[in-house]
Protein backbone atom coordinates (compact mmCIF):
# COMPACT_ATOMS: atom_id res chain seq x y z
CA UNK A 1 0.00 0.00 0.00
CA UNK A 2 1.12 3.88 -0.82
CA UNK A 3 2.44 5.34 2.13
CA UNK A 4 -0.42 8.40 1.36
CA UNK A 5 -3.01 5.71 1.76
CA UNK A 6 -1.43 4.58 5.45
CA UNK A 7 -1.00 8.11 6.47
CA UNK A 8 -4.59 9.31 5.57
CA UNK A 9 -5.84 5.92 7.14
CA UNK A 10 -3.72 7.10 10.23
CA UNK A 11 -4.97 10.87 10.19
CA UNK A 12 -8.55 9.82 10.56
CA UNK A 13 -8.05 7.74 13.33
CA UNK A 14 -9.02 8.99 16.76
CA UNK A 15 -6.16 7.66 19.50
CA UNK A 16 -5.75 10.91 21.89
CA UNK A 17 -2.92 10.17 24.69
CA UNK A 18 -3.80 7.40 26.95
CA UNK A 19 -6.46 6.14 24.72
CA UNK A 20 -4.66 4.98 21.48
CA UNK A 21 -6.00 1.03 21.25
CA UNK A 22 -7.47 2.48 18.23
CA UNK A 23 -4.40 3.00 16.62
CA UNK A 24 -2.89 0.28 18.44
CA UNK A 25 -5.22 -1.86 16.48
CA UNK A 26 -4.22 -0.44 12.79
CA UNK A 27 -0.42 -0.59 13.91
CA UNK A 28 -0.50 -4.36 14.64
CA UNK A 29 -2.76 -5.35 12.01
CA UNK A 30 -0.17 -3.37 9.85
CA UNK A 31 3.17 -4.40 10.93
CA UNK A 32 2.04 -8.10 11.46
CA UNK A 33 1.79 -8.85 7.95
CA UNK A 34 5.20 -8.36 7.79
CA UNK A 35 6.60 -10.16 11.12
CA UNK A 36 4.98 -13.10 13.30
CA UNK A 37 6.87 -11.77 16.10
CA UNK A 38 4.56 -8.40 17.21
CA UNK A 39 3.02 -8.31 20.74
CA UNK A 40 1.25 -5.36 22.80
CA UNK A 41 2.97 -4.31 25.73
CA UNK A 42 0.94 -3.71 29.08
CA UNK A 43 1.41 -0.03 28.45
CA UNK A 44 -0.22 -0.65 24.91
CA UNK A 45 2.96 -0.55 23.04
CA UNK A 46 2.88 -2.16 19.85
CA UNK A 47 6.63 -4.11 19.37
CA UNK A 48 7.37 -5.92 15.95
CA UNK A 49 10.95 -7.79 16.19
CA UNK A 50 12.52 -8.84 13.14
CA UNK A 51 15.84 -10.67 14.12
CA UNK A 52 18.88 -10.08 12.48
CA UNK A 53 21.40 -12.45 11.27
CA UNK A 54 24.43 -12.08 13.96
CA UNK A 55 23.79 -12.18 17.49
CA UNK A 56 26.95 -9.86 18.27
CA UNK A 57 25.39 -7.03 16.13
CA UNK A 58 23.92 -4.54 18.51
CA UNK A 59 20.29 -4.31 18.43
CA UNK A 60 18.11 -1.57 17.35
CA UNK A 61 14.70 -0.13 18.18
CA UNK A 62 13.06 2.39 15.63
CA UNK A 63 9.65 3.87 17.14
CA UNK A 64 7.22 6.18 16.52
CA UNK A 65 4.70 7.63 19.12
CA UNK A 66 0.65 6.56 17.80
CA UNK A 67 -1.16 8.76 20.15
CA UNK A 68 -2.27 12.96 19.73
CA UNK A 69 -2.51 15.18 22.03
CA UNK A 70 -6.70 16.72 22.70
CA UNK A 71 -8.44 17.53 26.17
CA UNK A 72 -10.21 15.26 28.59
CA UNK A 73 -13.75 16.10 29.68
CA UNK A 74 -13.72 17.93 33.29
CA UNK A 75 -17.61 18.83 33.67
CA UNK A 76 -20.90 18.85 32.23
CA UNK A 77 -22.82 21.34 32.81
CA UNK A 78 -26.94 21.10 33.59
CA UNK A 79 -27.74 22.06 30.47
CA UNK A 80 -25.62 19.94 28.37
CA UNK A 81 -22.18 22.21 27.92
CA UNK A 82 -19.07 20.66 28.29
CA UNK A 83 -16.39 21.88 30.14
CA UNK A 84 -12.57 20.38 29.38
CA UNK A 85 -9.14 20.73 30.16
CA UNK A 86 -5.90 19.94 28.06
CA UNK A 87 -4.26 17.02 27.45
CA UNK A 88 -0.92 17.99 25.95
CA UNK A 89 0.28 21.00 24.42
CA UNK A 90 -2.88 22.13 22.74
CA UNK A 91 -2.87 26.08 21.16
CA UNK A 92 -5.44 28.10 22.90
CA UNK A 93 -5.70 30.07 19.87
CA UNK A 94 -7.21 27.91 17.51
CA UNK A 95 -10.15 26.61 19.47
CA UNK A 96 -12.97 29.09 19.33
CA UNK A 97 -15.01 27.80 16.30
CA UNK A 98 -13.58 24.64 16.25
CA UNK A 99 -15.21 21.01 15.59
CA UNK A 100 -14.17 18.10 18.31
CA UNK A 101 -14.93 14.43 18.81
CA UNK A 102 -15.32 13.00 21.85
CA UNK A 103 -14.71 9.29 22.86
CA UNK A 104 -17.17 8.32 24.67
CA UNK A 105 -16.90 5.07 27.26
CA UNK A 106 -16.98 2.39 24.59
CA UNK A 107 -15.18 3.51 22.37
CA UNK A 108 -17.65 5.73 20.00
CA UNK A 109 -17.70 9.31 18.81
CA UNK A 110 -19.94 12.26 19.39
CA UNK A 111 -19.51 15.24 17.50
CA UNK A 112 -19.40 18.82 18.63
CA UNK A 113 -18.39 22.28 18.75
CA UNK A 114 -16.31 25.11 20.80
CA UNK A 115 -18.85 27.55 21.92
CA UNK A 116 -17.66 31.05 20.18
CA UNK A 117 -19.53 34.42 21.94
CA UNK A 118 -21.69 35.55 19.16
CA UNK A 119 -19.65 38.47 17.52
CA UNK A 120 -22.05 40.84 17.18
CA UNK A 121 -21.95 40.55 21.33
CA UNK A 122 -18.29 40.62 21.26
CA UNK A 123 -16.95 44.03 22.76
CA UNK A 124 -13.95 45.74 21.25
CA UNK A 125 -10.89 44.49 24.16
CA UNK A 126 -12.38 40.98 23.74
CA UNK A 127 -12.04 40.19 19.74
CA UNK A 128 -8.26 40.86 20.14
CA UNK A 129 -8.05 38.57 23.31
CA UNK A 130 -7.38 34.15 23.77
CA UNK A 131 -9.71 32.67 25.60
CA UNK A 132 -8.15 29.58 27.69
CA UNK A 133 -9.71 26.31 27.35
CA UNK A 134 -11.18 26.87 30.91
CA UNK A 135 -13.13 29.51 29.78
CA UNK A 136 -14.45 27.58 26.72
CA UNK A 137 -17.25 25.21 25.89
CA UNK A 138 -18.34 21.97 24.27
CA UNK A 139 -21.62 21.97 22.49
CA UNK A 140 -22.80 18.61 21.56
CA UNK A 141 -26.42 19.79 21.05
CA UNK A 142 -27.34 18.33 23.99
CA UNK A 143 -30.29 20.19 26.28
CA UNK A 144 -29.53 18.20 29.60
CA UNK A 145 -26.53 16.65 31.32
CA UNK A 146 -28.32 13.42 31.22
CA UNK A 147 -28.90 14.16 27.73
CA UNK A 148 -24.81 14.29 27.84
CA UNK A 149 -24.56 10.67 29.86
CA UNK A 150 -27.18 8.99 27.35
CA UNK A 151 -24.71 9.65 25.17
CA UNK A 152 -22.09 7.78 26.84
CA UNK A 153 -20.24 11.51 27.54
CA UNK A 154 -19.14 11.46 30.94
CA UNK A 155 -16.43 13.47 32.75
CA UNK A 156 -12.76 11.68 31.96
CA UNK A 157 -13.73 10.65 28.48
CA UNK A 158 -10.85 11.85 26.02
CA UNK A 159 -11.67 14.51 22.89
CA UNK A 160 -9.43 15.71 19.71
CA UNK A 161 -9.90 18.07 16.92
CA UNK A 162 -12.40 16.03 14.66
CA UNK A 163 -9.91 14.17 12.20
CA UNK A 164 -9.08 15.37 9.08
CA UNK A 165 -7.14 15.08 5.95
CA UNK A 166 -6.86 17.02 2.69
CA UNK A 167 -4.01 17.17 -0.45
CA UNK A 168 -2.68 20.25 -1.11
CA UNK A 169 -1.09 20.61 -3.95
CA UNK A 170 1.83 18.59 -5.39
CA UNK A 171 2.65 16.24 -2.53
CA UNK A 172 1.45 18.39 0.43
CA UNK A 173 -0.77 17.41 2.62
CA UNK A 174 -2.88 18.74 5.80
CA UNK A 175 -5.00 17.60 8.47
CA UNK A 176 -5.04 16.29 11.94
CA UNK A 177 -2.75 14.50 13.88
CA UNK A 178 0.51 14.34 11.16
CA UNK A 179 2.29 14.57 14.60
CA UNK A 180 3.06 11.78 14.72
CA UNK A 181 0.86 9.85 12.14
CA UNK A 182 3.55 10.48 9.33
CA UNK A 183 6.09 8.91 11.19
CA UNK A 184 3.87 5.86 12.08
CA UNK A 185 3.34 5.53 8.64
CA UNK A 186 6.88 5.34 7.94
CA UNK A 187 7.81 2.48 10.51
CA UNK A 188 4.91 0.58 8.75
CA UNK A 189 6.95 1.46 4.91
CA UNK A 190 10.40 0.63 7.27
CA UNK A 191 8.29 -3.04 8.51
CA UNK A 192 7.51 -3.47 4.82
CA UNK A 193 11.24 -3.02 3.35
CA UNK A 194 12.91 -4.52 6.09
CA UNK A 195 10.79 -8.03 6.25
CA UNK A 196 12.22 -8.97 2.61
CA UNK A 197 15.87 -7.89 3.60
CA UNK A 198 19.23 -9.30 5.40
CA UNK A 199 20.58 -7.05 8.12
CA UNK A 200 22.93 -8.18 10.96
CA UNK A 201 21.22 -6.14 13.60
CA UNK A 202 17.67 -7.27 15.30
CA UNK A 203 15.69 -4.86 15.15
CA UNK A 204 12.61 -3.43 17.13
CA UNK A 205 9.61 -1.21 15.01
CA UNK A 206 7.25 -0.01 18.00
CA UNK A 207 4.26 2.45 17.71
CA UNK A 208 4.40 4.02 21.54
CA UNK A 209 2.51 5.56 23.98
CA UNK A 210 1.98 8.19 25.74
CA UNK A 211 4.09 10.74 24.22
CA UNK A 212 1.70 13.93 24.41
CA UNK A 213 0.75 13.19 27.54
CA UNK A 214 4.37 12.50 29.93
CA UNK A 215 6.64 11.88 27.10
CA UNK A 216 7.64 8.26 28.58
CA UNK A 217 5.52 5.83 27.32
CA UNK A 218 8.39 4.42 24.76
CA UNK A 219 10.76 3.82 28.20
CA UNK A 220 8.10 0.55 28.69
CA UNK A 221 9.34 -1.11 25.49
CA UNK A 222 13.08 -0.21 26.01
CA UNK A 223 13.14 -1.39 29.39
CA UNK A 224 11.61 -4.80 27.87
CA UNK A 225 13.93 -4.99 24.81
CA UNK A 226 16.92 -3.33 26.02
CA UNK A 227 17.83 -2.17 22.54
CA UNK A 228 21.33 -0.61 22.02
CA UNK A 229 20.43 1.99 20.10
CA UNK A 230 17.39 3.61 19.07
CA UNK A 231 15.92 5.80 16.44
CA UNK A 232 13.27 8.16 17.69
CA UNK A 233 11.18 9.68 14.34
CA UNK A 234 9.05 12.23 15.19
CA UNK A 235 8.39 16.49 13.78
CA UNK A 236 10.47 19.03 13.66
CA UNK A 237 9.89 22.85 12.93
CA UNK A 238 10.49 24.18 9.53
CA UNK A 239 11.58 27.96 9.10
CA UNK A 240 9.62 28.67 5.30
CA UNK A 241 7.33 30.41 6.66
CA UNK A 242 7.50 34.21 7.69
CA UNK A 243 6.99 33.66 11.29
CA UNK A 244 9.61 30.92 11.69
CA UNK A 245 12.51 32.18 9.10
CA UNK A 246 14.56 33.47 11.51
CA UNK A 247 14.57 30.85 13.61
CA UNK A 248 15.02 27.80 11.72
CA UNK A 249 16.60 26.68 8.40
CA UNK A 250 14.80 23.42 7.47
CA UNK A 251 11.88 23.81 5.35
CA UNK A 252 9.57 20.97 3.85
CA UNK A 253 10.10 19.10 0.82
CA UNK A 254 13.82 19.98 1.09
CA UNK A 255 14.31 16.17 2.92
CA UNK A 256 13.72 14.34 6.24
CA UNK A 257 15.87 15.96 9.40
CA UNK A 258 17.95 14.74 11.81
CA UNK A 259 17.99 16.63 15.10
CA UNK A 260 21.40 16.85 17.17
CA UNK A 261 20.27 18.59 19.84
CA UNK A 262 16.55 19.43 21.74
CA UNK A 263 16.04 20.58 25.55
CA UNK A 264 12.83 21.57 27.55
CA UNK A 265 13.22 23.95 30.09
CA UNK A 266 9.68 24.26 30.78
CA UNK A 267 8.66 21.58 34.12
CA UNK A 268 11.09 19.33 32.91
CA UNK A 269 15.31 19.53 32.79
CA UNK A 270 15.60 16.67 30.00
CA UNK A 271 16.40 16.79 26.30
CA UNK A 272 18.46 14.95 24.03
CA UNK A 273 21.92 15.65 22.28
CA UNK A 274 22.32 13.25 19.27
CA UNK A 275 24.28 10.34 19.47
CA UNK A 276 27.71 10.62 17.28
CA UNK A 277 27.81 7.33 16.23
CA UNK A 278 24.45 7.02 14.79
CA UNK A 279 24.44 10.92 13.43
CA UNK A 280 27.37 9.98 11.45
CA UNK A 281 25.84 6.77 10.27
CA UNK A 282 22.92 8.91 8.78
CA UNK A 283 24.69 11.56 7.24
CA UNK A 284 26.55 8.47 5.52
CA UNK A 285 23.30 6.94 4.87
CA UNK A 286 21.92 10.49 3.24
CA UNK A 287 25.32 10.58 1.06
CA UNK A 288 25.06 6.95 -0.29
CA UNK A 289 21.16 7.47 -1.26
CA UNK A 290 21.58 10.70 -2.45
CA UNK A 291 19.23 12.17 -0.51
CA UNK A 292 19.60 15.46 1.67
CA UNK A 293 19.26 15.19 5.09
CA UNK A 294 18.55 18.61 7.27
CA UNK A 295 19.83 19.23 10.55
CA UNK A 296 17.87 21.02 13.61
CA UNK A 297 18.43 22.12 16.85
CA UNK A 298 15.27 23.88 19.30
CA UNK A 299 14.83 25.01 22.79
CA UNK A 300 11.45 24.15 24.05
CA UNK A 301 11.11 20.76 22.39
CA UNK A 302 11.12 17.12 24.06
CA UNK A 303 10.55 13.69 22.85
CA UNK A 304 10.53 10.06 23.58
CA UNK A 305 14.69 9.72 22.98
CA UNK A 306 15.01 12.36 25.72
CA UNK A 307 13.82 9.24 28.57
CA UNK A 308 14.71 5.95 26.36
CA UNK A 309 18.65 7.19 26.49
CA UNK A 310 18.68 6.69 30.34
CA UNK A 311 16.87 3.03 30.07
CA UNK A 312 19.70 0.38 31.19
CA UNK A 313 23.36 1.24 30.96
CA UNK A 314 22.47 4.11 28.50
CA UNK A 315 21.01 3.62 25.09
CA UNK A 316 22.46 5.42 22.12
CA UNK A 317 19.51 7.64 20.27
CA UNK A 318 18.91 9.79 17.58
CA UNK A 319 16.08 11.84 16.90
CA UNK A 320 15.38 12.02 13.18
CA UNK A 321 12.12 13.05 11.66
CA UNK A 322 10.47 15.44 9.25
CA UNK A 323 9.05 19.04 8.98
CA UNK A 324 6.17 20.12 9.60
CA UNK A 325 4.21 23.14 9.54
CA UNK A 326 1.69 24.60 12.24
CA UNK A 327 2.07 22.10 14.93
CA UNK A 328 -0.72 20.27 17.32
CA UNK A 329 -3.06 22.60 15.24
CA UNK A 330 -5.99 20.87 13.27
CA UNK A 331 -3.97 21.51 9.87
CA UNK A 332 -0.61 20.79 10.27
CA UNK A 333 0.83 20.17 7.12
CA UNK A 334 3.86 18.02 5.19
CA UNK A 335 5.62 16.88 2.08
CA UNK A 336 5.07 13.39 1.24
CA UNK A 337 8.19 13.45 -0.26
CA UNK A 338 9.95 14.04 2.96
CA UNK A 339 8.55 10.85 4.11
CA UNK A 340 9.45 8.60 1.44
CA UNK A 341 12.95 10.02 1.80
CA UNK A 342 13.38 8.97 5.53
CA UNK A 343 11.54 5.55 4.69
CA UNK A 344 14.86 5.18 2.50
CA UNK A 345 17.76 7.07 4.72
CA UNK A 346 16.18 4.36 8.09
CA UNK A 347 15.59 1.61 5.96
CA UNK A 348 19.57 1.94 4.98
CA UNK A 349 20.57 2.66 8.42
CA UNK A 350 19.16 -0.25 10.11
CA UNK A 351 20.69 -2.77 7.48
CA UNK A 352 23.99 -1.05 7.93
CA UNK A 353 24.47 -1.57 11.44
CA UNK A 354 26.91 -4.68 12.83
CA UNK A 355 29.13 -5.92 15.27
CA UNK A 356 31.44 -3.20 14.62
CA UNK A 357 29.30 -0.54 15.38
CA UNK A 358 30.01 1.81 18.21
CA UNK A 359 27.45 1.49 20.93
CA UNK A 360 28.87 4.11 23.54
CA UNK A 361 29.03 7.99 23.34
CA UNK A 362 32.80 8.07 22.41
CA UNK A 363 35.45 5.30 22.50
CA UNK A 364 38.53 6.30 24.32
CA UNK A 365 41.16 3.51 24.08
Amino acid sequence: MELVHVLKEFMLTQAVSGYEENMARKMHSYLGAYTKQIEVDRAGNVIATFPGTDKDAPSVMVFAHMDQLGFIVRKIEPNGLIQVDRLGGIPEKVLPGLEVTIRTIDNGAVQGVFGNKSHHATSADEKYKVDLVTSLFIDIGARSKQDVLDLGVHVGCPVSYTPNFRQLQGTMVSGTAIDNRGACAVLVKLAEAIANLKHPSTIYVVGTVWEEFSIRGAIFAARAKKPDLAIGLDVALPGDTPDLSSRYDIGLGKGPTVTLYNFHGRGTLNGTIAHNGLYKHALRSSEALDIPLQEFAALGMLTDCAYVQLEGNYIGCLDMGFPVRYTHSPVETCDLQDLENLTKIVVHMVQNIDKNFKIGRYCIE
